[in-house]
């Protein structure tokens, strides 16, 4: 059995969470060319309206939440409901990430970004997934991490939020794959956004979130389950996953040089 695509974005009502900047505004704003109704979320409202101006009036729909807030969530999804009656995908690219390793970790830090990077996406999930039984259609896209897939440097809270993703990711498909309900577990290597504008390392295969939008939205129109890039980056990081420990942390140590 093999989850369905999307033939064309054209008419389909699409809630981006996490639109105002990076990933989740380049993936926007390429909806709204391909002709998409995208509900805009985020907690910057003012950017979401000037993100909004890329198609026309009666595209989109600017809807300012916090993930962490299950009431802004709520009446978000609320808004989408009265004026759309409900949506085709959730593209759930919101996130946060703070440099974290041993010497300084923060716990609070670090319970913020379990709460933004994985109940987040549960929140949101658990909103839209009802009315995507009843109809038997609908996509779940989840933006994770390839920080996901092992433990490497200064992600100690990212990282671990990250793997949680691909876990519930994983489960999502296998109970959702007999209903009719697409899911989609994203996982970006570098890209060139505000997040990774804080790392103080080289950042190897960097792409542009231009390029991401595309992997992405090509992923989830042929019904991709695992949608990963840029490939000669992330087949390593996969390669690495089977390696034994002792191997794994030399490559590693090797050549992060952080």
């Amino acid at each position: 059995m093999k989850q369905s695509g999307i033939d064309h974005f054209s008419g389909k009502r699409v809630w981006v969470i996490g639109a105002s900047s990076g990933i989740g505004e380049a993936c926007a704003k390429t909806l709204l060319l391909k002709g998409a109704k995208v509900a805009l979320s985020s907690r910057r409202a003012e950017r979401l309206n000037e993100i909004a101006l890329t198609g026309t009036i009666e595209q989109s729909l600017v809807i300012p939440i916090d993930v962490t807030d299950d009431a802004q969530l709520q009446d978000g999804y609320k808004t989408i409901l009265n004026a759309w009656h409900g949506i085709d995908l959730l593209l759930f690219v919101s996130g946060v990430y703070t440099p974290l390793r041993a010497a300084y970790f923060d716990f609070k830090i670090a319970e913020k970004t379990i709460d933004a990077n994985l109940l987040g996406p549960m929140r949101a999930v658990a909103l839209v997934m009802p009315e995507m039984l009843k109809a038997h259609s609908g996509h779940i896209a989840i933006v994770g991490s390839v920080a996901g897939y092992s433990g490497l440097p200064k992600a100690l809270a990212y990282g671990p939020s990250k793997a949680a993703i691909i876990n519930f990711c994983e489960n999502l498909y296998y109970d959702l794959l007999p209903t009719g309900v697409s899911v989609h577990m994203i996982s970006p290597g570098f890209v060139a956004t505000e997040a990774t504008a804080k790392n103080d390392f080289e950042m190897p295969a960097l792409i542009s979130a231009e390029e991401a939008a595309s992997e992405i939205l090509t992923g989830i129109q042929k019904g991709e389950f695992d949608i990963h890039f840029p490939k000669r980056f992330t087949r390593f990081l996969k390669f690495l996953r089977i390696l034994p420990y002792p191997i794994y942390f030399w490559i590693v140590r090797r050549f992060v040089k952080i």
